[in-house]
C-alpha cells in the first residue's frame, strides 16, 4: 500500500510518501509545499496552491490512501482559522483525487513514530530517519507528513487483523442516524 502523508500548513505544507509491505516500510518522497514566495494577503491564492500541489502529488506518485493530522487548537484563534482552511484545502484535494483519507492527532502521530505523545520535533524526525533508513535528517514538516503515512500503515495493520478476526461490531452509542454526535 502507498499511503501519502499530509502535514498541513498555510506557509508550508509537508508532505511523505511511503510503501508499506506489512511492516516493512519504504520511503518514496517526502517535502514541502509552499507558498511563503505569495502575497500574505491572498489566501484564496495560496488555499489554491495548496490544492493543486495536493493534486500533483496525487498524479506523481499514485498513492492508495492519504492520512491528515487533525489540526489542534493554537493560542491564537487567527492562526487556528487559517490553519483550518489550510487544512480544509488539503482534504478537499485528497478527496477530490478519490483518496480515502485517515485523520490523526499530532499526539497520536507521535506516540507511533517515537513511543510518546509528548515528543519533541526533533524526536520525530530522528525517529522517521531511523524506521525509513534514510541518509538524513527530514525537514520538521516533511518529518511529521512521514510520521502521519508512519502512523497510518501501522493501524492499517491493526484494522486488518482486527477484521480477519471477525471484525467488531460498529457502535451505536453517540451516533444519531444522520451522524455523528458531537
Amino acid at each position: 500500500m502507498r499511503i501519502l502523508g499530509i502535514d498541513p500548513g498555510l506557509q508550508r505544507t509537508g508532505f511523505g510518501v511511503i510503501d508499506a509491505h506489512g511492516h516493512a516500510l519504504q520511503y518514496v518522497a517526502s517535502g514541502t509545499i509552499s507558498t511563503m514566495h505569495m502575497e500574505r494577503g491572498d489566501l484564496p491564492a495560496r488555499l489554491k496552491v495548496l490544492f493543486d500541489g495536493i493534486g500533483e502529488l496525487r498524479s506523481r506518485y499514485q498513492p492508495d490512501a492519504a492520512a491528515v493530522e487533525i489540526v489542534f487548537v493554537n493560542v491564537n484563534p487567527q492562526s487556528t482559522l487559517l490553519l483550518g482552511q489550510a487544512r480544509g484545502a488539503c482534504v478537499t484535494a485528497l478527496v477530490a483525487n478519490a483518496l480515502s483519507v485517515a485523520e490523526y492527532t499530532p499526539m497520536q502521530m507521535k506516540l507511533a513514530v517515537a513511543g510518546t505523545g509528548k515528543a519533541a520535533k526533533t524526536q520525530v524526525q530522528l525517529m522517521v530517519q531511523r524506521l525509513l533508513q534514510l541518509p538524513g535528517i527530514p525537514g520538521k514538516d516533511a518529518a511529521d507528513a512521514l510520521g502521519l503515512a508512519i502512523t497510518h500503515a501501522h493501524a492499517a495493520i491493526a484494522t486488518a487483523r482486527i477484521q480477519e478476526a471477525g471484525g467488531v461490531a460498529r457502535r451505536k452509542t453517540g451516533y444519531y442516524k444522520t451522524g455523528r454526535v458531537v
